[in-house]
């Protein structure tokens, strides 16, 4: 068999991804990670997490992503910050290319590229930084005693809305349902917030202002009215979309993009694995990836072993 530049190639530096590494790491496979932001992914612009075990307390997401990060490095995991623009997985040797005129060979692959937030495609790009914004962590200081509107009815939202209230003077809660998806907890405290203002079976259908975001535009899905909330902010939590530009057409998807596995997180093609966000699975959280990541880099070993036999 050809040789090739490594053993195994991750690509993605999230909760998913450092798993990987660190399990790589330990098996002893010439593995290298690929990110091509802030190792720790979305994980780190997180406010506080309650669910992942062994923090009966809880953890900021900066934190636990930084733990992660120290983990797998104190392994001798090598993370490069680079940016997987392609992959040729038409051979045995898989390439991926790092650039137009940078690439690296590898045995095997786990795609941990992980999902970024949905937009609402309302003419929201034009107050990107002005107003708009997906992470309340990052920005929720610069909303001090003003008023925003938050868009979503999931975990994300709610937790994130709930994290404004310490900045903000008023938050409106826009979701196109008359309730919401979040886990019970959540809500219950949301519920009692009273700086928060839920606005029930309504979407938002665009933002005004002259520099920067000063009305909110709604529309109830049920009545049809329209009506304009004046507000400071937009922060947006409605889903997610999976980073999956640089795959091509060669790996089996959904309808949305997320790639398919089974439940050794084999992809459709041999030698590369899908692990976390990225893949098509019912559940989307921390503990989910980190489970799916430790059975990739399984897969991969005995992947390895059999085209070495």
């Amino acid at each position: 068999m050809p040789q090739s530049d490594y053993d195994l190639v991750i690509i993605g530096g999230g909760p998913a991804g450092l798993t990987a590494g660190i399990y790589a790491a330990r098996a002893r496979l010439n593995v290298v990670l690929y990110e091509k932001a802030a190792p720790g992914g979305q994980v780190i612009i997180s406010d506080w997490i309650e669910n992942y075990p062994g923090f009966p307390d809880g953890i900021s997401g900066y934190d636990l992503g930084e733990k992660m990060l120290n983990h797998a490095k104190n392994l001798g995991l090598t993370i490069e910050t680079e940016d997987v623009t392609g992959l040729d997985l038409t051979g045995d040797i898989k390439v991926i290319h790092l650039g137009p005129e940078k690439s690296v060979t590898t045995k095997a692959i786990i795609i941990a590229s992980g999902a970024s937030p949905k937009t609402l495609n309302v003419g929201e790009d034009k107050f990107r930084g002005k107003g708009v914004s997906f992470c309340a962590t990052c920005d929720g200081p610069f909303f001090r005693d003003k008023t925003v509107v938050a868009v979503g009815g999931g975990d994300t939202a709610v937790q994130e809305s709930l994290f404004l209230t310490r900045f903000v003077k008023k938050l409106y809660l826009v979701h196109r349902r008359d309730e919401l998806r979040a886990t019970k907890i959540l809500q219950e405290r949301a519920f009692k917030n009273d700086k928060i203002e839920f606005v029930w079976d309504s979407v938002v259908t665009g933002m005004d202002g002259l520099f920067a975001v000063e009305n909110v535009n709604v529309k109830n899905v049920k009545t049809e009215e329209e009506s304009s909330i004046k507000a400071n902010g937009c922060f947006i939590w409605i889903g997610i979309t999976p980073n999956t530009d640089f795959v091509g057409d060669d790996l089996n998807r959904d309808e949305w993009g997320f790639i398919f596995t089974n439940d050794r997180m084999e992809t459709s093609i041999p030698g590369v694995f899908a692990a976390g966000d990225v893949r098509t699975t019912p559940l989307k959280q921390i503990a989910t990836a980190v489970g799916d990541a430790a059975i990739a880099v399984m897969g991969v070993e005995h992947y390895i072993e059999n085209i070495n036999s």
